[in-house]
């Protein structure tokens, strides 16, 4: 088959990035279904985007440019309509006077650019740029701008002289147009960020919103103060509260969808000096699970971890504070063990993936099921495998053990700050120590830390502190994130986990029966060569997958001596 007339086939038959063969069969799949070779090939996964976009960059001579690395002039997308933006899938970057220079998959396509020149009555300058990258800058420019003006609108609505009038009044115009479009912005948006927070805040004269991104919030918009009734009573009505109470607080939850993702929302109320204080915590419903090798365990915990989950019967306890990712832990072993053989059976607050094989029980406090009673119960149900959302009360911990050393295998969470405390916290909650030394098996503390930018990642030569910290020797290299439109400008780009796992073996039972202290405990599991978080975060640092200043902020109140 004669390819000499295909350039683009040629470009990337001359950079080696596809065989003839592979060329020939896209041009046969071509003629069938009359889809662009290029997109034939990338569907195919012989090339990649950016790869099929530095070839165009060669045939058209048109620059290519990651939009991930690219800051965005805010006032360029303002300029065209979201519709247009999304029917021809550009994105403008920048403009002047005379120009608006708009990114483009397809800088060929001269009806979207006329329609571009007609639209702004600029003349138009095409780049290339990958065409997820330009669908998933439109959604991030759009909605963030649809939230501002319906915030804009609002905030004219809802002025501190207008906000006069008795709750009813004010609870009456929730049905307003800009407050429904808020709300639903508010949290498109911050799942689009990956965001695992919203905080809607009532300040003294505004309403501060917030999101919290990898473990930081950010701000997000600021709202008139006159605006807050109106928001907080939209969200009570979509998730069931009762919107007449403003006194007390209350508890409530929005199941939705977001871009086809489900989304499970839990919301929770909270009277303050200044208003109601509105925290969502934003759930996966269906989401993508992890499995035990993207936990991000080191070589040698991963082979601890491993001797853990492969015990008959006991306790395996999950550590740490709110958001340092337990419960996806535990899922992951969930997962593991999901057999049909199995019986597996969880009692969680919230459940918060929804597990297909497993028997999923949602905690119900009003309705009287508790984790305790929730436990009786699943014992009759003969269990192979039970999961406790989290241990929080004598009783919960003494169904646990009772679970555990009748040959139960049970997983949990608990909140204590290293591993070897969680022996002592139990022992504190009532469970006598000869049962703690008997039932648990292994405790894995763990916390996240902010992983370093891989767009703007840069080394430097660390300081003398930092270099005595960590035991580096002269030479030695650091790395952090300089601040890129992929990252937000905050040169962190997700999370990974950090861990300190503690087998109970023959000698630490005897330890906890006769009543060792964490600190005894610590340092007997340490000899037997247990990696404590601060040494496994440092070890992090030195490879570049965080920083120091990560590390000194998750792991400064740890003791590791």
């Amino acid at each position: 088959m004669a390819v000499k007339n295909i350039p683009l086939g040629q470009a990337l038959l001359d950079s080696g990035l596809i065989t003839q063969e592979q060329l020939e069969d896209a041009l046969s799949l071509q003629k069938q279904n009359g889809k662009k070779l290029g997109d034939i090939l990338v569907e195919s996964g012989i090339i990649d985007e950016n790869e099929l976009m530095k070839a165009l960059e060669t045939r058209f001579k048109v620059p290519f440019i990651d939009l991930s690395e690219t800051r965005i002039d805010n006032a360029a997308p303002a300029l065209i309509s979201e519709e247009l933006a999304r029917k021809y899938n550009v994105i403008p970057i920048a403009s002047d006077d005379k120009t608006l220079t708009v990114a483009t998959s397809d800088p060929m396509n001269f009806y979207a650019l006329d329609d571009l020149k007609l639209a702004t009555n600029l003349e138009i300058k095409a780049v290339l740029a990958a065409p997820s990258a330009i669908k998933n800058a439109i959604g991030r420019y759009y909605s963030k701008k649809q939230a501002e003006d319906a915030a804009e609108v609002l905030n004219r609505e809802f002025t501190v002289e207008n906000t006069g009038g008795s709750f009813r009044e004010i609870d009456e115009r929730i049905d307003n147009a800009p407050v429904v479009m808020l709300v639903n912005s508010i949290i498109q948006q911050a799942v689009k960020l990956g965001a695992s927070d919203i905080h809607i805040e009532p300040m003294e004269k505004t309403t501060r919103v917030r999101v919290r991104v990898d473990g930081v919030l950010q701000n997000q918009m600021t709202l008139a103060g006159g605006a807050h009734n109106a928001v907080i009573t939209r969200f009570k009505i979509m998730s069931g509260m009762n919107i007449a109470e403003r006194r007390l607080p209350q508890d409530g939850r929005i199941e939705t969808v977001v871009d086809g993702r489900p989304v499970d929302l839990r919301l929770s109320i909270m009277p303050t000096v200044n208003g109601e204080k509105l925290v969502i915590r934003i759930l996966g419903g269906t989401g993508v699970l992890f499995s035990k090798s993207q936990l991000g365990l080191s070589e040698k915990n991963a082979e601890i971890f491993e001797r853990l989950i492969k015990s008959p019967n006991g306790i395996i306890l999950v550590s740490g504070p709110t958001g340092s990712g337990k419960t996806t832990t535990l899922y992951s072993i969930l997962k593991e063990f999901n057999q049909p053989g199995v019986n597996i059976i969880t009692v969680e607050d919230p459940v918060e993936y929804k597990l297909p094989g497993i028997n999923q029980v949602q905690v119900n406090a009003k309705a009287g099921l508790t984790f305790a009673s929730g436990m009786r119960s699943i014992l009759r149900q003969d269990p192979d495998i039970i999961m406790v959302g989290e241990i929080r009360d004598t009783e919960t911990a003494r169904m646990a053990v009772r679970a555990a050393i009748t040959g139960h295998l049970v997983l949990s969470t608990i909140h204590t700050n290293d591993a070897p405390s969680t022996m002592t916290r139990l022992i504190d909650m009532g469970i006598e120590p000869y049962l703690v030394s008997s039932a648990v098996v292994g405790v894995i503390a763990q916390r996240l830390v902010r992983n370093i930018c891989p767009r703007c990642k840069t080394a430097y030569d660390p300081s003398p502190h930092e270099a005595e910290i960590l035991g580096l020797n002269p030479g030695e290299k650091l790395w952090k994130g300089r601040g890129c439109a992929f990252c937000n400008y905050m040169g962190y780009k997700g999370r990974t986990a950090i861990h300190e796992i503690m087998p109970v073996d023959k000698n630490a039972r005897i330890l906890i029966s006769y009543g060792a202290t964490s600190d005894e405990l610590r340092e007997y599991a340490v000899q037997k060569g247990m990696t404590t978080l601060r040494q496994n975060c440092a070890e992090l640092v030195k490879n570049g997958t965080t920083t120091i200043e990560e590390m000194l902020k998750v792991t400064y109140n740890i003791a590791d001596e």
